[in-house]
């Protein structure tokens, strides 16, 4: 064998060990990993390949990557879920949020806060989410699902919300049934009227097209009596969103003279009522959150009703909400589980939001800020609703890296290596 022939056949040996070392896309190193699904809550490694999740084991080999993610003292989750945003945004000013400008692209305000999957509420009605899958399902990089709001108009504001004669079950069910990998339930929301009509639309399109129905429920004086919507009018399964809310127009879970959930509240929660943070710009305050995680009431799914006003107001982002949760006395893998796995239950894509092999590779890593980097004579974080009333808070959530399908989309510091994020 010739030296020339030798060095090539070595060369050859060379690249196709190199690619046999490298079986996977992803490797994340050395983070604490929390996956409510399969009750994981420890240092572990996670190899991805492509688009899908191929182990959750301790010491992978880091060579065994063609990118490497150093985790190292930070948290790896599944990629966080906001069941409750609002993304049909556009440029028609007099249509608020439904192909308007209270509506936000998703991209620009889910991977720099570890959010992998949106699911709008109801900004689309049966009428204009043909254009809302064109202009923003379609072109995301985000994963966006939806929930059709049971006005065909979708939520344009004004009148076209009050419109009882525009709330068509049958039109609804059928587009439901027609973009089942989009469309994960029904919504109805801002209707103002003392009427259970819109109610009773929603939950009927939800039975037609079997699909949970979420509730942004109240609006009108005197209030309709959320025990009867809970027992004799939602189904188990159905969401009560803005949860913690508190108007004068809505009834609050919580009573606020004994600061108490309210009994039946408990008994709607073991029907199968699902309870969403939801939080909004003015759809959440601390007089009912914070009572009711002390006495281990926690929201099923944390969400953030991400839109133009709520950004800018007390919400901020879905980590300062998670954030808030933390403040409050829940613990971080109830958090973790509230943001990721409880949500993909909830919406039926039981694929999503969690770390079991074979499921999407959407993954979160999270560095727990202390109080000790707050230049303040508390050593704490401030959160604060938009009533004012602020609390002390010790941890604050930031997102380090995020991947969406098996691709870095967001890397804070620079912990991949090689650095290569994807492009459009």
């Amino acid at each position: 064998m010739t030296k020339k022939l030798r060095l090539t056949c070595f060369a050859l040996l060379f690249a196709f060990t190199s690619v046999k070392a490298q079986q996977y896309s992803v490797v994340i190193k050395g983070g604490h990993v929390i996956d409510p699904k399969n009750n994981v809550n420890a240092i572990m490694d996670v190899a991805l390949k492509g688009d899908t999740v191929m182990l959750v084991a301790k010491n992978i080999d880091a060579k065994e990557g063609k990118q490497v993610v150093n985790a190292k003292g930070l948290f790896v989750t599944p990629g966080l879920i906001d069941i409750h945003s609002h993304n049909f945004y556009g440029t028609r000013m007099d249509q608020t949020y439904s192909n308007g400008p209270n509506a936000l692209p998703p991209d620009g305000f889910t991977f720099r806060t570890g959010v992998t999957t949106v699911v709008d509420a109801g900004c689309a009605g049966w009428k204009s989410f043909p254009d809302f899958k064109k202009q923003t399902i379609d072109i995301s990089k985000t994963r966006v699902l939806a929930f059709l709001n049971i006005v065909g108009e979708g939520m344009r504001g004004g009148t076209y919300e009050q419109n009882v004669e525009d709330m068509d079950a049958a039109a609804t069910a059928k587009v439901v049934k027609e973009n089942p990998d989009y469309i994960v339930g029904i919504k109805l929301a801002h209707y103002n009227g003392y009427n259970w009509t819109p109610t009773d639309r929603a939950v009927e399109a939800g039975k037609l097209a079997n699909v949970p129905v979420m509730v942004d429920f109240g609006g009108s004086k005197p209030v309709l009596p959320i025990e009867e919507l809970f027992m004799k009018h939602l189904r188990p399964g159905d969401i009560f969103t803005h949860c913690f809310g508190q108007l004068s127009s809505r009834e609050p879970i919580l009573d606020v003279e004994t600061g108490k959930i309210k009994p039946f509240v408990m008994e709607a929660r073991k029907k199968g009522i699902l309870f969403d943070v939801g939080y909004g710009g003015i759809s959440f305050a601390f007089s009912q959150a914070i009572p009711a995680v002390k006495s281990g009431f926690y929201p099923n799914t944390i969400s953030t009703d991400i839109h133009t006003g709520s950004m800018n107001n007390a919400m901020k982002d879905m980590l300062n909400v998670m954030s808030k949760f933390l403040a409050m006395g829940m613990d971080l893998p109830a958090v973790i589980k509230a943001s990721t796995w409880a949500p993909a239950q909830a919406i039926h894509r039981e694929e999503l939001g969690n770390l079991s092999v074979g499921s999407r590779a959407d993954v979160t890593v999270l560095r727990v800020l202390d109080g000790k980097f707050q230049l303040n004579d508390t050593g704490t974080f401030g959160f604060w609703d938009y009533t004012g009333t602020k609390i002390q808070g010790k941890q604050k959530l930031e997102a380090e890296v995020t991947i969406r399908a098996g691709k870095v989309v967001y890397d804070l510091n620079g912990l991949t290596q090689p650095l290569v994020l994807t492009k459009r």
